[in-house]
Order: C-alpha cells, then sequence, then structure tokens
C-alpha cells in the first residue's frame, strides 16, 4: 500500500511538473502562428515586435481577442483588397433598405446589412446628440454596379488613376454590404465636424477607416476620408489596440492566422 502511495505521489509531482512545459510549448506555438501571419501580412517590423512582445509576456489577451473576433460572421473580417475579391454572384442575405433614421440620407434604395445598419442607426444618434449630423452617401453596390463606376472612371480619368480611385469588380468592401461612403466622398469631407467626429468615435460602435491618409502603399487606394467598414465592435477594438488602428494589416493578419498559413 505504502508502495502504491509513493508510486502515485511520484506520478503526480511529474505531472504537475509537465504542466507548465505543456502550457510554455502551447504559447510557444501560438508565438510562431502569429509570427508567420504578421510576416505574412506585411506588418512593419516595429509593429510586429510590439505585438509579439505583448504576446510572449502575456499571450492570453491577444489570443482571446482574435477567437472572438474569428468566431463572429466570417464576413466581418473578410479581406476584401486589390488581390483578394468576392465572387461575382455574391449579394449579402440580409440586406435592408435605409430609410431617414438619425442620420440623412444623400438619395433613395441605399442598402447595408442588417447589423451594420443597426450599428449605423446606434452611431448617427450618439453623433447626432453631440451636434454632428451624419450623411450618408453610398452602401451596398453589386459586382454588375461596382463594374460600371470603374469602368467609367477608366474612361474618364485613365487605368492608373482610376485604380488608386476605385476598386475593380469583385474588390469593392461595398460588395460585402458593410461599407458607408459619407458626406461629399471628396477630399474636403475631411475638414468637416462629420470627419473629426468619425475619427474619433467611429470605433466605438463597431466602425473602421478603410483607407487612411499616407497608406496608399499599405491599402493599394489614396486617401479616403469619408470609407468606412462594419467590423463589429470585437474587431474594431483589436485593430486599434493591436494594430494602430490600420484596417487593413489587422485582416490580412486575421486572413493568413485563420488559414494556418503564411
Amino acid at each position: 500500500m505504502n508502495s502504491l502511495k509513493l508510486t502515485s505521489c511520484i506520478l503526480m509531482v511529474l505531472l504537475i511538473g509537465c504542466m507548465p512545459l505543456a502550457a510554455q510549448k502551447q504559447n510557444d506555438n501560438v508565438v510562431q502562428k502569429v509570427q508567420k501571419a504578421l510576416a505574412a501580412a506585411q506588418v512593419p517590423t516595429p509593429l510586429q515586435e510590439k505585438i509579439l512582445a505583448d504576446i510572449k509576456s502575456n499571450p492570453e489577451p491577444f489570443i482571446e481577442s482574435v477567437k472572438g473576433v474569428l468566431a463572429q460572421d466570417s464576413y466581418l473580417w473578410k479581406l476584401v483588397d486589390k488581390t483578394h475579391g468576392l465572387d461575382q454572384t455574391y449579394e449579402p442575405e440580409d440586406l435592408i433598405t435605409l430609410k431617414n433614421g438619425s442620420y440623412l440620407l444623400n438619395r433613395s434604395g441605399l442598402q447595408l446589412r442588417k447589423e451594420a445598419a443597426q450599428a449605423l442607426e446606434t452611431m448617427a444618434k450618439a453623433a447626432k446628440v453631440d451636434g454632428v449630423p451624419l450623411v450618408v452617401s453610398s452602401c451596398y453596390r453589386s459586382y454588375d454596379y461596382q463594374k460600371q463606376v470603374y469602368e467609367r472612371n477608366v474612361k474618364s480619368m485613365g487605368q492608373a488613376a482610376a485604380d488608386r480611385e476605385s476598386a475593380k469588380p469583385g474588390h469593392s468592401q461595398h460588395q460585402l454590404g458593410l461599407a458607408v461612403d459619407f458626406g461629399s466622398i471628396d477630399d474636403s469631407f475631411a475638414k468637416t465636424a462629420q470627419s473629426r467626429w468619425l475619427i474619433k468615435n467611429a470605433w466605438r460602435y463597431g466602425w473602421s477607416l478603410s483607407y487612411p491618409e499616407h497608406l496608399e502603399q499599405v491599402t493599394g487606394y489614396r486617401w479616403e476620408s469619408w470609407h468606412y467598414r462594419y467590423v463589429g465592435l470585437e474587431l474594431s477594438k483589436f485593430i486599434r489596440t493591436y494594430f494602430d488602428d490600420i484596417q487593413q494589416y489587422a485582416l490580412a493578419f486575421l486572413y493568413y492566422y485563420a488559414a494556418g498559413q503564411p
């Protein structure tokens, strides 16, 4: 009996001793996976180092945030850019037509996915309380409509300029039914109260600026101060906390992390 007890005690000690090693190995595997995804997403080295330092010292907050984001509707974090696109036939099933609520509409017939529309109303209501009415000018665009927009821009301004200004069909965030162009849809918007309010507050309601200033080499598009994408509150916090509020880096990271490969 004493021999059995001694053996049990030894096994317990060995198991307890192995637990930290197993946890450390798991953390190391996570760090390696994150590192590969960051590199594949072409996140700048200083930002990569900052993120990796954070998760090496305490990986749980970052990993739990990633799990929370990936558990959401995958279209909220879907990467849509110049090299990653949507099928020609893709159309969201839950599109609703916007009606004047706490925001103003530049034209009728504008549509968003239901969750994005609800978040827009909540955000617009808060902006209105602050004395800043939001004006919605463009939302969902079908593949065919985006094709018309792109071809019109190519004809009027040439290929190179058009590629800086608008997405090719299948590569527009508007096809997701999650993007909104506010106000004048031109550079003058950046100087408005709407723009200043959105820069400060949009993330609190799950919205993220898609094409920030000075990041054309990253996003592929020139600065669009008016173009915001609904990503959900979980992801908007994640983008702001870990990726310097740069949507492209975060979405590219999630794309490669979810795929489990660089």
